[in-house]
Order: structure tokens, then sequence, then C-alpha cells
């Protein structure tokens, strides 16, 4: 065996480590439901919407997030905690249902609404600068008339409903 072949033979050895933890990482199924908190989404007319959220708070939580659920009902979701404001950048990987995402800062305002994402896209969906990332499920935003500037009231954010 030559030496080139052994360096080969000897990184492809050394990497195999890496991608088993990867592979055996990469989620296969929906996560348990997670704890819920209550919500309200006061709109810039004033009218309160409730909602009972799932909420991820743990580093692993997020990375499933609502992947693999067929369906998300009308008055639930899931809140993303980045415990403190940050890029909020998510994707529809492995997500079977149509979500809208709202991007919250750490007031409690709603700085950007995506509306109807697609689901398992890998596409990247920006969010800005957030505190946390709220998704409900597709035409939610536009039936309850959720804008940005729109405030959310919940533990969270110092305000719980």
């Amino acid at each position: 065996m030559t030496r080139r072949h052994l360096l080969a033979v000897l990184a492809a050895v050394a990497l195999a480590p890496s991608t088993l933890v990867r592979a055996a990482a990469e989620p296969t199924g929906p996560q348990p439901e997670l704890p819920k908190d209550r919500l309200v989404i006061v709109t810039h007319d004033g009218t309160k919407h409730e909602f009972d959220v799932e909420m991820a708070t743990t580093p692993e939580q997020p990375t499933v997030g609502l992947m693999f659920r067929p369906t998300v009902a009308p008055d639930s979701g899931l809140l993303f905690d980045w415990g403190g404001e940050r890029p909020s950048q998510m994707w529809m990987k492995n997500t079977l249902a149509s979500l809208d995402m709202l991007f919250i800062g750490t007031d409690g305002t709603v700085r950007r609404v995506v509306e109807h994402t697609v689901p398992q896209s890998l596409a990247v969906i920006d969010g800005g600068m957030a505190r946390a990332t709220l998704e409900l499920a597709a035409g939610t935003a536009e039936r309850l008339d959720l804008r940005v500037g729109d405030t959310v009231l919940a533990r969270l954010f110092g305000s719980a409903p």
C-alpha cells in the first residue's frame, strides 16, 4: 500500500465516527409533545387571540420542531425560545404541514410574518433578529389579520396573559 493510499484510508476511518453521529442525530419522527404555555396575540385593533403552544426551550427541541406532524390545530403552535435576541432562520425540512411563522422581538413585538411556508422545503426562511419564533397553522395570520407590530403576551416576554 502506498503512502497516499494509507493516508486516504486513515482519513476515511477518522471521518466515519462523525458521519455516524450525524446520521444518528437526524430525526426520523415527531418528537413527543412539548410542555405547553398559554400566549395571547394582541392585534393592531386590540383584538386578543389565545393560543396554547408547545415550548421549545432546550437545544435539542428546536432541531425537530413540528417535523413529521401532519397538522397543527388552529389554536395551537410551537414557540421557539432562542434564549436572547439573535438571527432567526428556519426551514421546513421534514415538516409536513404548511405553517405561518411570526418572528418576535424581546419586547413581544411581532417583527416579521411569513405565511404559508412550503412543506419539506430546504429554503431558508430569514426572520431577522428575534428573541422567539412562533409557528402556527398556515392561514392563521390571514384569518386573524396578524401583522408586524402586533404584540405577543407570554411568560417568555415577561407579559403573561
